[in-house]
């Protein structure tokens, strides 16, 4: 995951997973968020416009929590 922040656009993107040039599908979920998708329908990134207006003031700390990745036959 890649989260890049550019304060002369205002604009955040959190890229979850590459795409090759010109295979995302985009869908505008608001005015200021944008998601893509892959050719094969899974999320691969959000783009947020305006971002210090959506996400507050505290863009100048950005916490990133990973948690331990669930197994999938848990029990």
């Amino acid at each position: 995951m890649k989260v890049t922040y550019d304060p002369e656009a205002d604009a955040l993107y959190i890229q979850l997973r590459p795409l090759a040039p010109g295979t995302a599908r985009c869908q505008e979920l608001s005015d200021d968020v944008t998601v893509d998708y892959g050719p094969d329908g899974k999320l691969a990134g959000i783009e947020v416009l305006d971002a210090s207006a959506v996400l507050g003031e505290d863009l100048d700390r950005v916490v990133l929590e990973i948690a331990p990745a669930l197994r999938a036959n848990a029990g």
